[in-house]
């Protein structure tokens, strides 16, 4: 029996905020069972990328285990990999109440969390007792208040005390619900930060660790092919896209009027797949080969994962399509893989 069909309809009675909250709890204590199942990807879908060895290409997204408190549960599930995060370095309550809203009709999810975060020093403190055998990557965020002439700072902050613990970093600089942090994109913008952040990780003797870029979905063309060529020749290791959308234009007619009375923030989950994937062709055609290409946004199937493998992507990741399917996706995008 698919038990998370069965409480679905109680769970999606919930405040999308607090059915979060409840199911953390749960998985929690999941997650303190002597025996926890562990689902075993197909052997066929082993790959490498960014340098690393992936028991599957199927990631989780950041966004939804912000301070790495589930991974033993993710690692359960058959995730090849779990970004947590984002992480600032300070910690900070987000956005105010209510700020996650869902559209189960349409897959979709629109969120303003702000970065809801513990802190790194609490959240390195929980990595040091990560499970084995778990790739994890460390999505970092600067905080509300930093100006973005000193995001850098923050950046390096959050960094030095969660890249020690995480087999790679991501850097978000896409998210909407930050003021001025999509800012951080522009070429004259991130050109000193990704210079910043790479002699940080020379600092640490961490050259070996990759440091990927995470973009939004909303950029023009020609400020994709720029930022590009910028990070290619700054000697990131590879990029994620895309972040959520600011486009009401994604969602469809009849829902729209109700979408943009919830007010501002990001959209997630079905209606973002045309347009993260159109954005992720126009990047994997600049790149040329150059840097690999973590596909996210809209995936929510087999068909879509093996879309964006086919498409050029080394690896990918879900989220929302996980919040309406249930922990069973997992395993179904693996058998259609296989």
């Amino acid at each position: 029996m698919d038990l998370y069909g069965a409480l679905r309809p109680l769970i999606f009675r919930l405040d999308p905020e607090t059915a979060h909250n409840l199911a953390f709890l749960l998985g929690e204590g999941a997650c303190l069972l002597p025996l926890l199942p562990q689902a075993q990807p197909p052997a066929s879908l082993r790959c490498q990328a960014l340098g690393l060895d992936f028991p599957t290409p199927l990631g989780l997204a950041a966004g939804l285990d912000k301070g790495a408190t589930l991974l033993p549960l993710w690692q359960s599930l058959g995730f090849g990999h779990v970004e947590i995060g984002t992480v600032t370095p300070r910690p900070q309550p987000g956005n105010p109440k209510p700020r996650l809203f869902r559209f189960p009709e349409a897959g979709l999810i629109l969120n303003r969390m702000g970065f809801n975060s513990e802190g790194a020093e609490v959240v390195a403190a929980r990595l040091k007792r990560r499970p084995a055998g778990l790739v994890v990557g460390g999505n970092l965020g600067k905080n509300k208040e930093t100006p973005e002439a000193q995001a850098l700072d923050d950046y390096r902050a959050a960094y030095r005390l969660i890249a020690p613990e995480v087999d790679y970093i991501a850097l978000n600089v896409s998210s909407p619900n930050t003021p001025g942090l999509r800012n951080l994109q522009a070429p004259e913008a991130l050109k000193p930060l990704l210079t910043g952040m790479l002699a940080l990780r020379q600092e640490l003797g961490l050259e070996r660790q990759p440091l990927l870029l995470k973009l939004a979905p909303d950029l023009a063309p020609e400020d994709l092919d720029a930022i590009v060529e910028v990070a290619v020749a700054s000697g990131i290791s590879g990029l994620i896209a895309t972040n959520t959308t600011l486009d009401r234009g994604v969602v469809p007619e009849p829902l729209r009027a109700r979408v943009e009375a919830r007010g501002a923030g990001g959209l997630s989950g079905v209606p973002l797949k045309k347009k993260a994937r159109e954005v992720r062709l126009r990047i994997l055609q600049a790149l040329d080969g150059r840097l690999p290409l973590v596909a996210c946004g809209g995936l929510g199937s087999p068909e879509d994962v093996l879309t964006a493998l086919a498409d050029g992507a080394a690896l990918t990741q879900i989220y929302s399509a996980l919040i309406f399917e249930g922990p069973g996706l997992v395993d179904r995008i693996h058998q259609g893989l296989a």
